[in-house]
């Protein structure tokens, strides 16, 4: 029997983490940059004359002409006109399509690529960006080995995934209503053989039917490309604050730790298009030989 199957009237594992700072004390980090989202493309679009003329959405136009080739790029994006690892068409292609030049498709590009939406690779074209490849295994995990010696073998241990009521906060956070179903996992990540990130992940029960154990199990890589390929869920950014915090006997044990050590607590809300929220993940890290690294720009 599937451990995702009938739904359990059970509360998620809620307050079982112990902060080490006051309540307040917490860092915010958005991961990746943010973008425009695809539903202000309608308000976007070029205005008629000129560069931009074969758009045909009413409205005034206020922004750059790259930025609203940017949404309607963003726009086919979602509609999934071009999938996770296709190609999308050339700049001169999408250049005569919009009736704008190759230099204002290429800066939309540059900035979708840049918040690795999209992905240029030389020689061969521009493709969407997946989590499914096999060389992107965490793209939103900021984990970093101290040494080289710790970038080793990632193995997965899924200790529980079931489908359950969603809580006040779960519901708020996922935007959906109290009660409405969830799916939850718990698992912990083995870096080098050591327990290093424990995990306590929530989805929106609608959009992942089918999701079993036994699926999660299965699936050779990163989860991200799993929800992507098989429930059409892509995740495209996420928000992540951070807390200092001490391990209780529970998640000790999970972790190999002793009670009390210091551990990093990452809560994680992950966003499709439209800026949906599909995913709240909180986590808690070992930083013993591991230590979170985030580029800004």
């Amino acid at each position: 029997m599937s451990l995702c199957g009938a739904i359990q009237p059970v509360a998620p594992r809620l307050g079982h983490i112990h902060c080490a700072l006051p309540s307040d004390l917490c860092i915010a980090v958005t991961v990746p940059s943010s973008h425009p989202s695809a539903a202000s493309a309608a308000d976007n679009t070029p205005a008629a004359g000129g560069e931009g003329d074969v758009v045909n959405t009413p409205g005034p136009s206020f922004s750059p002409l790259y930025q609203q080739i940017k949404s309607l790029i963003l726009r086919s994006l979602q509609a999934g006109e071009w999938k996770p690892g296709e190609a999308i068409p050339s700049e001169l292609e999408l250049a005569a399509r919009f009736k704008v030049s190759q230099g204002t498709v290429r800066k939309a590009i540059d900035e979708l690529a840049a918040e690795n939406l999209l992905v240029r690779r030389q020689g061969k074209g521009t493709f969407v960006a997946t989590h499914a490849e096999e060389t992107v295994q965490y793209r939103f995990l900021r984990l970093t080995p101290d040494s080289p010696e710790g970038n080793g073998l990632v193995k997965r241990q899924l200790l529980d995934c079931r489908r359950l009521r969603a809580p006040a906060d779960i519901a708020r956070a996922l935007n959906l209503k109290t009660g409405d179903t969830v799916v939850e996992i718990r698992r912990v990540l083995h870096f080098s053989g050591q327990p290093t990130v424990l995990d306590d992940i929530w989805l929106p029960g609608q959009l992942f039917k089918g999701l079993t154990a036994e699926r999660l199990t299965e699936y050779k890589g990163p989860m991200y490309g799993l929800f992507e390929t098989e429930f059409g869920v892509r995740m495209i950014r996420a928000e992540e604050k951070l807390r200092a915090v001490l391990a209780d006997p529970a998640d000790a044990a999970l972790l190999g730790v002793e009670v009390g050590a210091p551990l990093l607590s990452v809560e994680r809300l992950a966003r499709t298009y439209d800026d949906q929220p599909v995913e709240l993940r909180r986590g808690l890290y070992r930083t013993e030989a591991h230590h979170y690294r985030n580029e800004l720009n």
